[in-house]
């Protein structure tokens, strides 16, 4: 008898995201989707992929506290979105649509 059963193993996008160019093309393309808990799960697995502790220490927020407000069910303040945004060594710039 062959066993036909599909083995999967869980995939996780900080695991890919090898470099400055990765994440900001990551970024931008939830940023073009425009869906805000998108946003906040890319944010979180850029945190990840530099190193939640990391990132914790230079916003000044507990790991765990970022871990909860950047994960996609996560529903962080605005201020702290810039404070990632800014511990990970990135801008927002904002252009005319069109």
């Amino acid at each position: 008898m062959i066993d036909n059963k599909l083995q999967t193993q869980p995939w996780d996008a900080a695991d890919h995201l090898e470099n400055d160019e990765d994440m900001i093309a990551y970024l931008d393309a939830a940023l073009e989707d425009g869906d805000p808990s998108l946003i906040v799960a890319v944010l979180g697995d850029i945190a990840r992929a530099r190193g939640m502790t990391h990132i914790a220490r230079s916003t000044g927020l507990g790991r765990e506290s970022l871990y909860k407000a950047l994960s996609p069910t996560g529903n962080p303040e605005f201020a702290t979105i810039l404070k990632v945004v800014r511990a990970l060594g990135l801008q927002f710039h904002v252009q005319a649509s069109g």
